[in-house]
């Protein structure tokens, strides 16, 4: 209206949205009176429409057309002489929609592009419950959206935003750390809560007793009201005129929204949304996982490591696989990961995959493609050799593929026993031991079996005669988490290749797909996972690890040099599981379809799944 801007683009989370946005602003233009005292230029000609947009080629001013535009996805301001918001356009979209290439020509023949992007609340509950579709969001809004203005030229933004969930789209832009380029302010109900804890609490329960009854709040308030100034005893509220008709200010509205529902509060009126109650506080962070960078590049392996493990994971449309490299005190490094076919991008998910194994095997069944991808990558991994940073030549010692999957068993199976590499790769199976369940300390050993520390290798017989290790996945969730916890620089520590962060963000993603949960019985504490409600991963996903296991179990093991809650532990404490020397072997731990992929990675090899 002032002419400060030519082409205004307004975006929703969808379409949707995004056309009610404009229709609130029609709704102005079309009725405000105030509106049309200030800026008859540019009311009077809209009131004049009627709101029939047809009647919009045949206006005209003086003779003269105005150009006006009156769509559902768009209004164009009509071009008087004199106004300085002659032709100025305001077009609409939803963040997931076709934005790219906005441009407008005017009716003096100049191409504009917007100069100014208003994002109201782009994500939307479901969105903020995946981050992979947060990803997908912040990805539109760094290119499509502030490319808008084109070649040479700045574009402003501005975003009001809605935190929903810890990690999602609002709360990453909100973080100056992560996008120095947003100008990111929280804003809040209260700044600060009051002080008076025991008079707040009376007036919970007088509250919520009145409410049972069906009564409302007025006793509840008349309590507040005799004693306001205690209970509002250091209080600062952002707004002190918002409150209800039947409340007496600000700091009670306020406090009603909290006793009403707590976590919504925090997230939609203090934009800090707290962690689910099932979820512990020494839970790792995405963010806090993939700065546990350390400088190498890909595919090194650094100085004191004498071990490398590799894990592969079988899904129906890739295989995904990590290489970990150990030292003798379970210090661990990433320092390769990925999926075959590559994808060819850091951030996917198995939904939407473009080079799958059915492309990449044209012509072959689901089993042939899963062969033919094990054989190509083993090769690849297994045949080549990895350099040490003191120049030392060393190969993967032990891989291990997942063979859970009923539809790949078989062909996994298979794959193990006719492989150039047979004496490296074993197929493997994870089970969920919880507290009730018979430990693996408990099982009766069979004559033939291999028994290690909450891992066995079953004497087998029959069609799949290849010999196999099964493992306790809560055990080794638990075990990789004190690894993944471990601050870096103490032995113990696993890291991740290269100095970018934001190179690992889909990798630690899959590992903090799930939260833990202890639960009692049989005089046992057990910690398992459990899948976020976030869907972190849209789709399937497990945790892959290489760990050292000994040979026999002697009881609880002493993971000790890792300064981690008490436990220490030496590689050379463990023996292999075919007991030639000290050797490696590489586990798998499943993890419900819609959780993180990468638990294990602190034993050994982490995750990368989509």
């Amino acid at each position: 209206m002032f002419g400060h801007r030519e082409f205004v683009c307004l975006i929703g989370s969808d379409e949707g949205h995004a056309m009610d946005m404009l229709e609130s602003i029609k709704t102005e233009l079309d009725g405000n009176g105030l509106l049309l005292e200030d800026f008859p230029e540019v009311v009077y000609p809209v009131q004049c429409l009627d709101g029939i947009a047809n009647r919009c080629s045949g206006q005209l001013y003086k003779g003269r057309r105005t150009h006006i535009g009156w769509t559902a996805r768009e209004i164009v301001l009509p071009t008087v002489p004199g106004s300085v918001a002659s032709g100025a356009i305001i077009k609409v979209a939803g963040l997931t929609c076709r934005i790219r290439g906005m441009k407008y020509k005017r009716a003096d023949g100049r191409a504009v592009r917007p100069s100014l992007v208003v994002l109201d609340d782009p994500q939307t509950d479901e969105s903020a419950r995946s981050l992979s579709q947060c990803a997908t969001r912040e990805s539109i809004l760094a290119g499509a959206v502030l490319g808008l203005a084109g070649p040479g030229k700045k574009i402003s933004g501005i975003m009001p935003c809605t935190v929903i969930r810890p990690g999602d789209m609002a709360d990453n832009i909100l973080d100056r750390q992560k996008h120095p380029e947003w100008n990111g302010e929280r804003t809040k109900m209260l700044y600060a809560f009051p002080t008076n804890e025991n008079l707040w609490a009376k007036y919970a329960e007088i509250r919520a007793e009145c409410l049972r009854r069906g009564e409302g709040i007025a006793e509840a308030t008349e309590l507040y009201r005799q004693h306001q100034k205690a209970m509002d005893e250091g209080a600062v509220v952002a707004w002190p005129e918002r409150y209800n008709h039947d409340e007496v200010s600000a700091v009670q509205h306020a406090m009603n929204l909290k006793l009403q529902d707590e976590a919504a509060f925090f997230a939609e009126y203090q934009n800090e949304p707290i962690l689910e109650e099932d979820q512990e506080d020494d839970a790792l962070r995405p963010d806090q996982l993939a700065a546990e960078t350390n400088g190498l590049g890909r595919g090194v392996v650094p100085i004191g490591c004498n071990h490398l493990t590799m894990f592969i994971d079988v899904q129906q449309k890739l295989l995904f696989y990590v290489v970990a490299a150990w030292a003798d005190d379970f210090t661990g490094y990433v320092v390769d990961y990925g999926s075959w076919s590559d994808q060819r991008r850091e951030y996917f998910t198995l939904r939407d995959a473009r080079l799958t194994l059915a492309m990449k095997v044209p012509g072959a069944g689901l089993e042939g493609s899963i062969y033919r991808g094990l054989e190509t990558l083993i090769a690849d991994r297994l045949g080549r050799e990895w350099r040490r940073d003191d120049g030392a030549v060393m190969r993967i010692e032990r891989c291990l593929i997942d063979a859970n999957w009923g539809n790949s068993t078989d062909v996994v199976y298979q794959f193990c026993r006719q492989s150039p590499h047979a004496a490296v790769v074993m197929p493997s199976h994870g089970r969920f031991v919880g507290a009730s369940s018979t430990p693996f300390s408990e099982y009766r050993r069979k004559r033939g079996d291999r028994v290690g520390h909450n891992w066995r290798i079953p004497n087998v017989q029959g069609r799949r005669a290849v010999r196999h290790v099964v493992f306790d996945t809560n055990y080794w969730k638990s075990f990789v988490h004190a690894r993944l916890a471990t601050p870096m620089g103490d032995a113990g520590c696993l890291s991740l290749f290269g100095s970018d962060p934001k190179r690992h963000r889909l990798f630690a993603d899959h590992i903090t797909a799930e939260y833990r949960v202890k639960t009692e019985g049989r005089g046992r504490v057990v910690t398992s996972g459990s899948s976020d409600q976030r869907s972190r991963t849209t789709t399937g996903s497990t945790a892959w690890s290489a760990v050292p296991w000994p040979r026999r179990s002697r009881g609880p093991c002493c993971l000790g040099r890792t300064r981690n809650r008490g436990h220490h532990a030496r590689v050379s404490d463990f023996r292999s599981c075919n007991g030639a020397g000290d050797r490696w072997a590489a586990i798998r731990q499943n993890v419900p379809q819609r959780s993180n992929a990468a638990w294990s990675a602190a034993s050994g090899a982490a995750s990368i799944s989509a």
